[in-house]
């Protein structure tokens, strides 16, 4: 008997502080005025994607003492976008990246249950720290926590996020039309929490939502992060672009969740993925080759050797030669608070590395920062993208794809309108939503169902 066809899973993600968006193209959009959001959305719920993703930044980052003005800033606050949002969309999923270095868990968890009830259902959590003591000068606490420290904070802080969620039971409030609503229980929102980071106790004053918890995502692809993923998430990032990459993170991830006592099916591997599309393949890979150039700038690029050589290197030429010179390895770096520190954690291994790719291929210093910074990219005519796609999750490298188009906020047109209706056609992917909240479009429990399956196994 044949395998059954996996579904696929598939989301939208409007970009924020980073350099796909092609914002010097005269058909991009704003990143702040809300019509841009509206039509995002409406756009990925037309084409019944499961839910639509927004990033988060706490701070304007900056190289070398100045403002890194090479791409987008400036978009509002995730949760205030995400509820309005819930006012124009009916089913599509609202993800948000929110700190757990930074925040509070009751804050937290007051502000989702609040989503998940606007929405009727449709929150999900993405749950990252923050390593460095730039980003925490904005915060009361700076940069006081330990980078070794960062995941134990964060899983407290989801476990102590998930207790206030489940201080309410369905049963324990009584809507009355006449009277509002009134506790049925005395005891309803009451929790205690007494831990290594939160010494907390109290009444958490938001009723349960309806899918009791959010959905949470994790980003994490260091060994800690896998493990905090198949402990505790619903769904994690993948960074890999490959097929046999990601077949090996899908296999890797996937193999932790049974010493956690769940299922294969109750984690899904999500990786991001941008897409061209043409009439013919050989067009579409000339409009990739177009976008990449215009993606990365001269600037942009050596801006992005920088990261690696902490040096100043305005005065070399994109186009021209790596440098000669090596890395600064000195603790102090030129880029503060951006995520490609960490990326790098030899400089000079990685330097020797890009001199050789460069020297073998002929490539400039932009040539270099193009082809070592492509993410996952679906290039092709639409049947090509669809097919590809289709590969992809029916061999296990991923359960789906976020899809981060370079144009915002029409970007992702072209995708919902060409390549869907392929991807339905194949019967890999809903006609109609069959549910209402996002738990139901990712095909997960809801968490009392999942507690109660735990404990009969």
């Amino acid at each position: 008997m044949s395998k059954p066809l996996k579904q696929i899973h598939l989301a939208a993600h409007f970009p924020g502080v980073n350099n796909t968006t092609v914002w010097s193209d005269p058909r991009a959009g704003s990143h702040i005025e809300f019509s841009s959001f509206v039509r995002f959305a409406q756009t990925a719920e037309r084409a019944k994607f499961d839910f639509l993703f927004l990033a988060e930044g706490l701070r304007l980052r900056e190289q070398g003492g100045s403002i890194y003005d090479l791409d987008v800033v400036g978009r509002p606050d995730t949760f205030t976008v995400l509820a309005a949002l819930a006012a124009v969309t009916d089913r599509l999923g609202l993800t948000g990246t929110i700190n757990s270095t930074f925040n509070e868990p009751y804050e937290v968890a007051r502000q989702f249950a609040s989503l998940d009830h606007l929405s009727g259902g449709r929150a999900a959590w993405n749950v990252v720290t923050s390593w460095d003591a730039f980003t925490g000068e904005n915060f009361r606490r700076g940069g006081f926590l330990p980078q070794g420290e960062r995941y134990s904070r964060a899983r407290e802080f989801l476990a102590t996020a998930n207790e206030l969620f489940d201080s309410w039971h369905g049963d324990e409030i009584i809507a009355d039309r006449a009277a509002g609503a009134f506790l049925r229980d005395a005891e309803a929102g009451a929790f205690v929490h007494q831990g290594q980071h939160f010494d907390i106790h109290g009444r958490f004053n938001v009723p349960r939502s309806p899918q009791g918890r959010p959905v949470v995502f994790q980003a994490g692809d260091s060994d800690e992060g896998r493990e905090f993923a198949a402990a505790d998430a619903d769904a994690i990032f993948s960074r890999y672009s490959g097929l046999e990459e990601g077949r090996a993170f899908y296999t890797d991830v996937k193999s932790r969740l049974a010493r956690y006592g769940r299922r294969h099916d109750q984690l899904l591997i999500l990786p991001a993925a941008t897409f061209v599309l043409g009439d013919t393949d050989t067009e579409a890979r000339e409009l990739a080759h177009e976008v990449r150039r215009q993606q990365v700038s001269g600037a942009t690029a050596l801006k992005h050797l920088e990261f690696v050589w902490n040096r100043d290197l305005s005065a070399y030429d994109p186009d021209g030669p790596l440098p000669e010179i090596d890395p600064d390895v000195s603790e102090e770096h030129i880029a503060r608070g951006r995520a490609q520190v960490r990326m790098y954690r030899d400089p000079l291994a990685t330097a020797r590395a890009w001199r050789e790719l460069a020297a073998a291929h002929h490539w400039s210093i932009r040539d270099l920062v193009i082809e070592t910074g492509n993410r996952q990219a679906f290039v092709g005519t639409p049947d090509t993208v669809a097919r590809t796609i289709d590969d992809f999750v029916q061999s296990d490298a991923s359960d789906g794809f976020i899809l981060v188009p370079h144009i915002t906020p029409g970007g992702l047109d072209e995708f919902a309108d060409k390549v869907v209706p392929l991807l339905q056609e194949r019967g890999v992917f809903r006609t109609e939503y069959e549910g209402t909240t996002l738990r139901d479009h990712l095909g997960l429990a809801h968490p009392d169902d999942a507690r109660d399956e735990r404990a009969a196994s």
